[in-house]
């Protein structure tokens, strides 16, 4: 695979698996700070003492978190020449993610899809994050408009 900054359209090949290089240790601040911006003040994300008792033992992080994390993680590779965002899909939170945990991320291109515009095509991605323990935390598919290499320098006009 290409360096990031030239993943173009053309670069991706369908059933190709990429493994993102950065990984992304979950802490206090990512939890506490996004969690009370978006007002989600669920007792299973602040309550320590009630946790306690939870199957869980310990405050789990909130799945808006564990999805922008993943997203991110992936978008080194996946993002640098997205022209737009099409649709987030499919998405599952399958296993708890607790502070102190490590998450990794994953994407397979499923699906090329050529359009209308000569700059750019669709890609569809299935991605998925693991934490420190390959533990699959979080599944979805993206779908992303992606510049094509011959459009440096060109405009959806012309």
């Amino acid at each position: 695979m290409a360096d990031a900054k030239t993943l173009f359209f053309e670069d991706f090949k369908e059933g190709e698996v990429l493994r993102h290089h950065r990984g992304k240790t979950l802490t206090e601040m990512d939890q506490v700070l996004i969690t009370n911006l978006v007002m989600n003040t669920a007792s299973a994300h602040f309550d320590e003492e009630i946790m306690k008792d939870h199957m869980f033992g310990q405050r789990v992080a909130f799945g808006g978190v564990t999805i922008a994390l993943v997203i991110g993680l992936a978008a080194q590779d996946t993002a640098e020449n997205a022209l737009e965002e099409l649709s987030l899909d499919k998405v599952r939170l399958t296993h708890p993610v607790f502070h102190g945990d490590t998450l990794y991320a994953y994407s397979k291109v499923i699906l090329k899809q050529t359009t209308q515009r000569e700059d750019a095509g669709i890609v569809t991605f299935q991605h998925w994050g693991v934490n420190q323990n390959d533990k699959i935390v979080f599944e979805g598919e993206r779908r992303v408009l992606i510049k094509k290499r011959n459009s440096l320098g060109k405009t959806k006009e012309g």
